[in-house]
């Protein structure tokens, strides 16, 4: 019996108006190295030979995603995003079913994180590859962590023995991503990324430790840090 094929698919959320920067427009099109936040974060998908597509999902009433030049060897498609990240993700999920197969592999990656390496996106492959739930990027807490009480003074310092900071790509199985995500909207769970979508189905995801620069870009200072980072990473 020959074994199945498995193909790997890639979603970026992008319909967030990220209103925490300030700025005239949403983080995902700031400028960066020459380029968009969203069109770095898509470098390493477009011509990647082992990712089959791409959906991105956009606010309906996107006014910049027609203006870039985005090119690559990969088929990129987009779907209407949704008020939150999870129906975003879920509707690209719908618009992948209908072409790729339910144990296909989909990543999921912010469109506002560009300083994904290679190195890493290729390592989250080779380790998931094999595995039967999936995982995500991820890198151990260094800092210290505190848990406030709601006046705001330190209540407790926690132990960060275990603790890893959650980054994407996150890759998961399409039917079983579709499937949490959906169960989660219906009951009202809060979804903050894929990893606790599947958690909520008794499933362990794996942490697959990557680089600690593979920054979200949330507030203004992170878009400076971002361009530093780039920059030695040869952008």
């Amino acid at each position: 019996m020959s074994a199945r094929v498995v193909s790997h698919w890639v979603v970026i959320p992008a319909a967030g108006v990220g209103r925490r920067m300030g700025t005239d427009r949403p983080k995902q099109y700031l400028e960066m190295a020459g380029s968009t936040v969203i069109e770095l974060a898509l470098r390493h998908f477009l011509a990647h030979p082992r990712i089959r597509g791409i959906v991105v999902a956009l606010d309906p009433e996107d006014p910049y995603w027609p203006a870039l030049n985005i090119r690559g060897v990969n088929p990129l498609t987009t779907v209407a995003g949704g008020s939150q990240r999870a129906h975003s993700v879920l509707n690209a999920l719908d618009r992948l079913a209908e072409q790729a197969q339910a144990h296909d592999w989909v990543l999921v990656h912010d469109a506002a994180r560009p300083c994904l390496t290679r190195t890493d996106l290729d390592r989250l492959l080779g380790a998931l590859d094999p595995d039967p739930v999936g995982g995500i990027l991820a890198a151990p807490v260094r800092d210290t962590i505190k848990r406030a009480c709601p006046s705001r003074r330190i209540a407790r310092t926690v132990d960060r023995q275990g603790l890893w900071h959650a980054y994407t790509p996150q890759m998961f199985r399409l039917g079983a991503l579709r499937f949490a995500l959906r169960g989660c909207l219906d009951a009202g769970l809060p979804v903050t990324d894929e990893a606790s979508a599947i958690e909520q189905l008794g499933l362990p995801p794996r942490l697959v430790r990557g680089r600690s620069d593979n920054i979200k870009v949330t507030r203004p200072e992170d878009l400076a840090l971002a361009r530093y980072l780039l920059a030695h990473q040869g952008l």
